[in-house]
């Protein structure tokens, strides 16, 4: 209970500090050691003994400005790094581009792309994360330079089973991804000279999968809306393994960013949606090495079809973060804007700076076809109350036979005009009888 005390009060503190222009008592480097110290206990000596940590940092726009709880909502191309399951429920097809400011001189570049045909959708991303790297000998001149860089490739694709009107169907999702780390060649100590193929040797190759899954319901949901207003996903990422030394001797790398996640979306209202993620490393080597737990919370408010704020809150690995964004459209283009104050690590602005943009390419015709299945719709619902029930049964059957079988007002109303012709085909033999 103390802990969550100090730990509900240190966040108090933290919000506060963020929105106070004038601050004298402490400096810098005191707030940030204090507030270390308070989520210690949240910290595993664990943290950072994986290979390919760029896995696991955000590629920048929507995603992190929720603080990176993306798991239960998904709905742009950043999906791939969150929930496989997601690019068969997207609604247009999209491609995007992401940068990310990170530390330092660190980057992460990211292009990325998602289509989808009825229930069917696939993406692909590519991403490279990269830090300029140079070598100084004892005398502190300058002998070797270049970047080193870890660069991922993804294929995704995934499928929406048993979608109908009313149930929204099982997506589920798959990602292969392979990611390249690229370490530049360095120096002998002694003569200066560049070894050749010495950083290919601790180079590495990297071979994954990400698995997926999302449901997707209406709960206590007192709006009209298409869109169900709950969703909730699972999925387990970076399942593989890596294996370095090229050129030398061939050998297992360090165990990846496996973790499992577990993320839930909620639409309060039609303009307020709410997200939340818990995830836990998974140490496929030594499970007992395993890192603890981290969690996200994050919040967008719509104010109009075209502009968006965003807000979130991240804790991991004993490192809360702070983010909040902004998003706009102009045309068919859709930007973020983020900014995340990391409150362990950096206090400098433009290292914790992020943006994307997003270009939509059309829903390939689903919205046309949906309004289309309105129309026909309307037409069985007039023919029913016009006492006209086998139209309105042909009208309905027209929807389940040509666009969605699942559609549950056509089953309902198909049932119901039913159930009148055979009211109204006992009431004739009836009267037919009564006249024998």
């Amino acid at each position: 209970m103390k802990s969550l005390k100090k730990l509900f009060l240190t966040l108090l503190f933290s919000l506060f500090f963020t929105g106070t222009l004038q601050i004298s008592a402490l400096s810098l480097t005191d707030i940030s050691g204090t507030i270390g110290q308070a989520f210690s206990d949240f910290y595993s000596d664990n943290e950072g003994t994986t290979s390919f940590h760029s896995l696991l940092i955000p590629i920048g726009g929507r995603a992190e400005s929720l603080g990176s709880s993306y798991i239960g909502l998904s709905d742009d191309t950043s999906y791939i790094n969150y929930n496989p399951a997601a690019a068969c429920i997207i609604k247009e097809t999209q491609m995007g581009v992401f940068h990310n400011a990170w530390i330092a001189d660190s980057m992460m570049e990211t292009i990325a792309y998602t289509t989808r045909f009825r229930n069917f959708g696939f993406g692909t991303q590519v991403s490279c994360f990269y830090v300029p790297f140079t070598e100084y000998n004892l005398l502190g001149e300058r002998t070797a330079g270049g970047y080193y860089s870890e660069t991922t490739l993804a294929l995704n694709g995934a499928y929406n089973f048993i979608a109908g009107y009313d149930f929204k169907g099982l997506a589920t999702g798959v990602s292969i991804k392979t990611s390249w780390r690229s370490v530049p060649d360095f120096t002998d100590n002694d003569t200066n000279a560049i070894i050749t193929g010495s950083g290919l040797s601790q180079s590495s190759l990297g071979i994954m999968a990400d698995l997926g899954l999302m449901l997707q319901f209406n709960f206590l949901k007192y709006f009209a809306s298409r869109d169900p207003n709950v969703k909730i996903g699972f999925t387990i990422q970076n399942l593989g393994l890596a294996i370095t030394g090229f050129g030398d001797e061939i050998q297992i790398d360090d165990p990846l960013p496996t973790y499992i996640a577990a993320g839930m979306s909620v639409k309060f209202l039609p303009v307020i949606t709410a997200t939340i993620d818990i995830k836990q490393p998974i140490n496929l080597f030594d499970i007992t090495k395993s890192g603890l737990f981290s969690a996200g919370v994050g919040a967008d408010i719509q104010f109009t079809d075209a502009f968006s704020l965003l807000a979130g809150f991240e804790l991991k690995g004993g490192n809360p973060k702070l983010s909040a964004g902004a998003e706009f459209e102009l045309n068919t283009t859709r930007f973020n804007f983020n900014y995340t104050l990391d409150l362990t690590s950096s206090a400098s602005p433009v290292n914790r700076i992020s943006m994307s943009a997003r270009i939509m390419l059309g829903d390939r015709g689903r919205k046309e076809e949906m309004n289309k299945i309105d129309d026909i719709y309307k037409n069985g619902l007039k023919a029913y109350y016009e006492g006209r029930w086998q139209d309105a049964i042909n009208f309905w059957q027209i929807i389940l036979t040509n666009y969605n079988k699942r559609y549950d007002p056509a089953i309902a109303g198909i049932a119901s005009a039913q159930s009148q012709l055979d009211m109204l085909k006992r009431a004739h033999e009836s009267m037919y009888f009564d006249e024998e």
